[in-house]
């Protein structure tokens, strides 16, 4: 039993180290632990001082306790708000800011900084595609290898110069983590042409850079996906503002999720009407087919995965990229794999799914699956105010 002095008395049940005011060894006083527990704000702000101190606007602390799992159910039930706006709301305007003579509350957040340069930018890589498939078409022999390498180089050239500003862009992106996407454009590009021949026996030589060579180079899908950089950026950037305009107006993150989910599909759905357009031109243009189901499915697996990456989302980008194109790989692995002695039902998954539906089964169904994955993922990643609040871009 403890005790503690009151003149020269002794009374039960009492700490004397609190009545002398020492802190107990939690390093909390008697009186600090009951506040806290009677205000439960108040302890939340004690869990996430930084968070409130730092934070500009009520809706970056928002973003910030959905972040670590509290929701508009625990905002009522434990602290006593409609919702986690409300909540933030509380805990922006008690922390103290000196000689700061910002109202509480900003009634509107900054929006995206925007520019003209990364439109521009945008325009880059088509514009240095086109090029390169005339450069391609209007060269033969040596002159056309060198073009085509060329060209080849001057389109990832402008497509990283065009994603590393504006809306695509996405911050701290690692080395070599454009290696997928690489491999995804090149397929488009040779894969299929190497499968069917691969499949007949061949190649019996180099690509010769023509769609009726040994090994056929299909251009069409390619310029289209390079022109297409510029309808991405700009349905991006129209995704990104009018979300966050969408994040001003809710007053709960049910509301906000509502909201954003079909603003993210038609997203999408703008992309892809703008790239049929382009495939459609393109192949009209160069007199090949469009090839419009594999390049779909890859644009949609490309900007689903620019999105969440810049979004602060890059993980499950990254592993559905690297996915998709280990298993376009693999498709043509098997094929040459089940030339070995003794091996020949290596080749019979890809064979059997080019016989049901043509080469363009693999990508399509490769990228299609990626594309579904990673919109499924969206649907839940990008309807959260944490992904909207402080989405920021160079001009």
């Amino acid at each position: 039993m403890s005790f503690g002095v009151w003149g020269d008395r002794r009374w039960p049940g009492t700490d004397h180290r609190l009545l002398a005011g020492a802190r107990p060894a939690g390093g909390r006083t008697a009186s600090a632990s009951r506040g806290t527990s009677a205000d439960p704000v108040k302890a939340l702000m004690d869990r996430h001082r930084a968070l409130c101190e730092r934070a500009v606007d009520p809706l970056e602390i928002a973003a910030g306790l959905e972040a670590e799992g509290i929701t508009d159910r625990t905002a009522a039930v434990r602290f006593r708000h409609r919702d986690v706006f409300s909540l933030a709301e509380e805990m922006y305007a008690r922390t103290p800011r000196d000689g700061d003579p910002r109202p509480p509350r900003r009634a509107v957040p900054a929006a995206p900084r925007s520019g003209t340069a990364w439109v521009v930018l945008t325009l880059l890589p088509g514009a240095v595609g086109a090029a390169a498939v005339a450069g391609l078409r209007l060269s033969h022999g040596q002159p056309r290898l060198i073009a085509a390498v060329a060209g080849v180089l001057a389109v990832i050239l402008a497509t990283r110069a065009a994603v590393r500003r504006g809306p695509l862009a996405a911050p701290g992106r690692k080395p070599f983590a454009g290696l997928p996407v690489w491999w995804l454009a090149g397929y488009a590009l040779l894969g299929e042409g190497l499968l069917r021949t691969a499949l007949a026996g061949g190649p019996d030589g180099p690509p010769t850079g023509t769609a009726d060579g040994p090994w056929p180079v299909t251009t069409a899908p390619f310029l289209a996906l390079a022109l297409a950089c510029a309808p991405a950026a700009w349905t991006a950037h129209l995704f990104t503002t009018t979300a966050r305009r969408r994040l001003t107006a809710s007053r709960g993150l049910d509301d906000f999720a509502s909201a954003v989910r079909p603003l993210l599909l038609g997203t999408v759905a703008l992309f892809l009407a703008a790239l049929a357009a382009l495939l459609a031109a393109a192949g009209a243009a160069l007199g090949e087919p469009a090839a419009q189901p594999q390049a779909l499915a890859l644009g949609a697996l490309l900007l689903l995965a620019r999105l969440l990456a810049a979004h602060g989302f890059p993980r499950a980008s990254s592993l559905v990229l690297t996915s998709t194109a280990l298993a376009q790989a693999a498709a043509l692995a098997l094929v040459f794999a089940a030339r070995l002695p003794g091996c020949d039902a290596l080749a019979a998954p890809t064979d059997a799914l080019v016989t049901a539906w043509g080469p363009a089964a693999v990508p399509t169904l490769t990228c299609g699956l990626g594309a579904l994955a990673l919109l499924v993922h969206a649907t839940r990643r990008l309807t959260q105010a944490s992904a909207h609040a402080r989405t920021e871009f160079a001009c």
